[in-house]
């Protein structure tokens, strides 16, 4: 079994008794005590942003309930890439687990989260490992196309990946999506369930996006099954 990460020792020090957001939480990467990055029992103050109180992974009350041992935080129910409601510099650090990919427009999330952070704050970043998942028939997306989104504001509602998920996702390493038609059906409205990867991502463009988007990578590991986990300094 996947025992800790190298990096844990950094991610623990710059989280302990600070306030930070998760977007999408809570994830089993940061909990389980022997195991990844079990920093829910490190944090001063957690709070926790989601799409909605109810989505295909998890239903959420007003509160946030990340760990036995930690009072919980809230729930806050906005689009990761637009918390209007949060001020700017409000939290210390920023977790993020398998939702980065989610994102039509993953700099403009990056881009609110450094803006919700302190200066100099941290975020841990995990991604989906593209080779190990039912994403493994597609390329790394460039890191010119996440930018090129950017620039041009593609809204969340996009889906001109849509036409390569259909044809390469490979829905027998995803049973959960069921049939073609099933899944298609599902993919069509993404806007509401939020279920497509629109980026693939690698150990090398991951780096690449969080460098692009002023951030200074302090660690990079991968991990079983198919994590990559990114620790960076938020400009």
């Amino acid at each position: 079994m996947q025992g800790r990460l190298r990096c844990y020792g950094l991610v623990a020090s710059e989280v302990a008794h600070r306030s930070g957001i998760e977007i999408g939480g809570p994830s089993v990467v940061f909990g389980q005590d022997r195991r990844y990055l079990p920093v829910y029992r490190d944090v001063g103050l957690l709070d926790n942003c989601d799409f909605s109180s109810s989505t295909t992974w998890m239903t959420h009350s007003v509160e946030f309930q990340f760990h036995p041992g930690r009072a919980p935080g809230k729930n806050i129910f906005a689009d990761g890439s637009a918390l209007t409601a949060v001020a700017d510099g409000s939290y210390e650090f920023v977790l993020s687990s398998h939702n980065l990919e989610h994102f039509a427009n993953p700099v403009k999330a990056l881009k609110e989260w450094q803006r919700i952070t302190r200066p100099g704050g941290l975020l841990v970043l995990v991604l989906p490992n593209y080779r190990y998942t039912f994403d493994h028939r597609r390329q790394p997306t460039p890191v010119s196309h996440m930018l090129t989104d950017y620039e041009q504001d593609t809204p969340e509602s996009d889906l001109s990946h849509l036409p390569e998920i259909l044809e390469k996702h490979d829905l027998s390493l995803d049973l959960a999506a069921g049939t073609p038609e099933k899944f298609r059906k599902r993919s069509l409205a993404n806007f509401e369930n939020r279920c497509l990867h629109h980026h693939v991502f690698d150990e090398h463009n991951a780096q690449q996006l969080l460098e692009a988007a002023g951030m200074e990578v302090l660690a990079l590991e991968t991990a079983w099954p198919f994590h990559i986990f990114a620790i960076a300094r938020m400009g």
